[in-house]
């Protein structure tokens, strides 16, 4: 006959009786009820996940793409560019190895790059797809919001709170992430004396700018805008992170002519820059222009790559429409597929969106505009259709864009 158990059992941990707990877990030489073990297991993930969150695994030079590998990545997303992407390249590896050196006697220095190109030719498309090949944090700032302190707008060191979010402030990993400083043309210096008045956005924000280029420890408040004395910040080295700079430097055109006609000597030199195409003429853009048109001097310096985006031709907005992985053409003929309706979409509406986007001047931001408005009836009736096969034709093309009005909202362009 089995011994009938006298003493009732207790939770070690809340003290809590067996018959006041749903389950009660006997060990060794205590027990714990159901409660205390739930709350245990989530201690121990929230530990886990945090002891994870702070801990950065090391860069490993064997691991790491190298140049030919990112740019062939690069290849996947952007069309043409090639001199820049392979600038790109080599700076981001470069840039890596440092952080993988460790001690070392040769202190090798980080390599900002800045780019210069028009709008809508790829320079945020190839920061980001840098970034995603890296697997590493990833911001995009806008410098026309930035003003010096004590003016309407953003602290120069807000600009890092994109780039704590997108590593959920991490800021281990964060220090050896990438930022993207779009629109940097747009705080040159608006003139040669500016000790007239203060350059609310121009020199004022480059000189700001300066210390997070070159590396020191910064400041950020958590939740961005401006400083608040009651505010706790977050202290982040900026030493270990890539800063690239992308600009249209509108105009700068004419500053680089002046400086090549400069340059130029002998018989027949002054039609030398009449015969060099003017969309090509951005390719030999050096740092003195952008001295000229308004960077200061400690700013160019720290920012050594320097590398150019040529405007789009016709064969590259083509092949923009079809190529890449993000491939306009690629996306609706998926989504499509989703519905079980096969897409066919003839070269000639190709050639029809190409010629559309150069005329109004829309460059590769503009084919996925035309090619929306083309397809927004098509997308709207399909689904609730059984066709299993569409084939987008010339004239409906054109109709679709003559319906919406396109030609006219775009024709001030």
């Amino acid at each position: 006959m089995a011994k009938k158990r006298t003493t009732e059992l207790h939770c070690d941990f809340c003290g809590r009786s067996e018959k006041e707990v749903k389950l009660l877990l006997p060990g060794l030489n205590a027990c714990i009820c159901n409660d205390c073990a739930d709350r245990a297991v989530e201690i121990t993930h929230q530990y886990l996940n945090e002891l994870k969150k702070n801990t950065v695994p090391d860069i490993e030079l064997e691991t790491l793409p190298k140049p030919a590998e990112i740019k062939a990545f690069l290849d996947e997303y952007v069309i043409g560019q090639e001199a820049a992407k392979k600038y790109l390249s080599v700076a981001v590896y470069n840039h890596y190895k440092r952080l993988a050196q460790g001690e070392d006697d040769v202190d090798i220095e980080k390599s900002n790059i800045i780019i210069v190109g028009p709008t809508g030719t790829g320079k945020t498309l190839l920061a980001k797809t840098i970034a995603r090949m890296l697997k590493v944090p990833f911001a995009i700032v806008d410098a026309t919001v930035l003003t010096e302190a004590g003016y309407v707008g953003e602290d120069i060191e807000s600009l890092l709170t994109r780039l704590l979010a997108a590593c959920d402030y991490n800021v281990e990993e964060a220090q050896r992430g990438i930022v993207f400083i779009d629109e940097i043309d747009k705080i040159a210096r608006k003139g040669d004396n500016p000790s007239i008045t203060r350059d609310v956005s121009g020199e004022g924000v480059q000189q700001g700018l300066l210390k997070l280029l070159e590396g020191s420890v910064v400041n950020v408040p958590p939740q961005g805008g401006r400083k608040h004395p009651e505010q706790k910040m977050i202290a982040v080295d900026t030493k270990n992170i890539l800063f690239i700079c992308g600009g249209a430097f509108e105009g700068i055109e004419r500053q680089i002519a002046l400086r090549l006609n400069t340059h130029v000597v002998g018989y027949g030199s002054s039609n030398q820059m009449t015969r060099l195409e003017r969309e090509k003429i951005l390719r030999y853009v050096a740092p003195q222009d952008l001295r000229s048109y308004g960077l200061i001097p400690e700013i160019i310096g720290r920012l050594p790559v320097l590398t150019n985006l040529e405007p789009l031709d016709r064969d590259a907005l083509r092949r923009i429409l079809t190529e890449p992985k993000n491939a306009i053409v690629k996306q609706y003929i998926k989504l499509l597929e989703m519905d079980g309706v096969k897409l066919k979409i003839g070269d000639d509406v190709l050639d029809f969106v190409v010629d559309k986007a150069i005329e109004f001047k829309l460059g590769a931001r503009g084919l996925r505009g035309i090619f929306e408005t083309i397809m927004m009836d098509v997308m709207y009736d399909l689904p609730s259709t059984k066709r299993k096969e569409y084939t987008l034709t010339l004239d409906y093309a054109k109709k679709q864009l003559e319906k919406s009005g396109f030609e006219l909202m775009h024709s001030s362009d």
